[in-house]
């Protein structure tokens, strides 16, 4: 503040009239863009803890940052002008200060530093577990540290952050070619912010013209620092690409190789399975598989379930049950919605749970199937006892058996080259993430898990001709 006062001049610099003198009269300074883009970064990392500290704490605090910001670059600036001292291979940051404050400075700098660390920590946590929810990215091991349940600890991502923090200085050995690279990434990042919150806004209804204006104004802004950022390319802003290019395939192997294999999946009306379902539930003829099976599906229609489940239950070894259970969980966009519903297909016998859960909520699946049976047994819908007669007897319950169906693809079938290589990139992905059993909290000494094959148009050919027995 003392610089302030001394050289008010300084508040000039909040017109926009020098930045255009400067690019006008020095072309060539239209590179120092990319210098001036580090002024902004930092102060981003705020929003990293949205998530955890939600949006009003957030634009509070940003009040505060922002200000204190300002100040202390126009200190900064109005220190160079006063002349009192060189800058030449040095930082006006610590060379204003008092040398009586140097080394508290230095500290509290180091302390800041720590605490920015932190927030890009969490706030990688935060966005990695929206990134699993949404079904971006493969399931990983997601854990709570606290029993609110807001703040999330993700191993995976606690180990790369690691891993790539140590390469990044191995490789940089300098903060200069590290600030590179950080500038360009925060720039890309900006860029995405602008291009999702207009596709949100257009969602939402807003104004075609309002959303173009909008969408021009801040492009127009981030793609000059983009342009000025570029050059930075050979000194460290080719990491960053290479770190997104890896990131890109990744979510994209995912994404787009589930809905490749869910394009062909196939679903069966129920209503031509139903006395199926009794006949086979009182066929003593059959031995009891389970008292309770239990399948994961993800038909959307109640009258409806996948191919692959009727195949399971009847056209392999027969699977009798005293009663069946269908699971399906639906990931809806609102974050904290957590509710059931039951539908009683055959009561007693064929029973459909939709799970509607937001994607902020943790699918523990078998701990809210357990509290579900808990409700219906209270509302006296279901039997507790066992299938099997010796076991009723002494008054023990029926277990449950979680039947798991993984869709594998067969090197026979037909596909183009893409989705063959999105196909690839999809298997290999799958291998980051957790199995469906560990993704769900299904407990694991009670699953069956069945692989079946996905029948894709079949390749035609000649039909293999029965010759004359000798």
């Amino acid at each position: 503040m003392s610089g302030i006062t001394a050289h008010p001049g300084i508040l000039k610099a909040l017109s926009p009239a020098y930045a255009y003198h400067f690019i006008r009269e020095y072309p060539g300074g239209f590179i120092l863009l990319g210098a001036v883009f580090l002024s902004v970064t930092g102060a981003e990392m705020i929003y990293a803890g949205l998530g955890t500290f939600g949006s009003r704490n957030i634009r509070i605090s940003w009040t505060f940052v922002k200000t204190a910001l300002v100040l202390n670059y126009f200190g900064q600036g109005a220190w160079i002008l006063s002349g009192t001292g060189s800058v030449s291979g040095g930082n006006p940051f610590f060379s204003m200060m008092p040398s009586w404050f140097l080394v508290p400075g230095i500290i509290i700098a180091s302390a800041v530093s720590v605490i920015a660390s932190q927030s890009i920590i969490t706030g990688s946590f935060n966005l990695m577990g929206e990134a699993v929810s949404l079904n971006l990215w493969p399931k990983i091991k997601i854990l709570h540290p606290t029993k609110s349940g807001i703040i999330i600890y993700i191993p995976f991502v606690n180990w790369f952050l690691w891993i790539a923090c140590s390469l990044t200085v191995v490789i940089f050995r300098e903060s200069l070619d590290m600030t590179m690279a950080y500038g360009l990434a925060i720039n890309i990042m900006e860029i995405m912010t602008t291009l999702l919150l207009s596709y949100y806004l257009l969602q939402k209804g807003i104004s075609h013209r309002l959303v173009l204006i909008l969408l021009m104004v801040y492009l127009l802004a981030e793609g000059s620092f983009l342009t000025a950022n570029l050059n930075k390319f050979s000194s460290g802003g080719w990491y960053t690409i290479l770190i997104t290019t890896v990131f890109f395939f990744i979510m994209y192997g995912w994404y787009f190789g589930r809905k490749l294999k869910n394009r062909y999946i196939t679903f069966a009306d129920l209503d031509k399975y139903l006395d199926l379902f009794r006949d086979l539930s009182r066929d003593e003829s059959v031995p009891l598989y389970a008292t309770n099976l239990v399948y994961i599906i993800k038909a959307n229609r109640d009258d409806q379930v996948e191919s692959k489940v009727i195949y399971s239950i009847f056209h392999k070894q027969p699977r009798r049950a005293k009663t069946y259970w269908f699971l399906h969980v639906d990931r809806v966009d609102e974050p904290n919605r957590f509710d059931y519903r039951v539908k009683q297909i055959i009561p007693g016998l064929l029973i459909r749970i939709d799970f509607r859960i937001g994607f902020k909520v943790d699918p523990r699946i078998n701990l809210y199937f357990r509290e579900v049976i808990e409700d219906m047994m209270e509302a006296g819908e279901i039997s507790p006892e066992s299938g099997y007669d010796s076991l009723r007897k002494h008054g023990l319950q029926g277990e449950f058996i979680f039947v798991l169906i993984d869709r594998i693809m067969l090197r026979d079938i037909k596909l183009s080259a893409s989705e063959n290589f999105t196909l690839i990139l999809h298997m290999l992905v799958k291998q980051l993430g957790q199995s469906e059993e560990m993704a769900l909290h299904l407990d694991s000494t009670s699953i069956l898990v069945e692989k079946v094959p996905i029948i894709i148009d079949q390749p035609a050919g000649q039909r293999i001709r029965r010759t004359q027995q000798d």
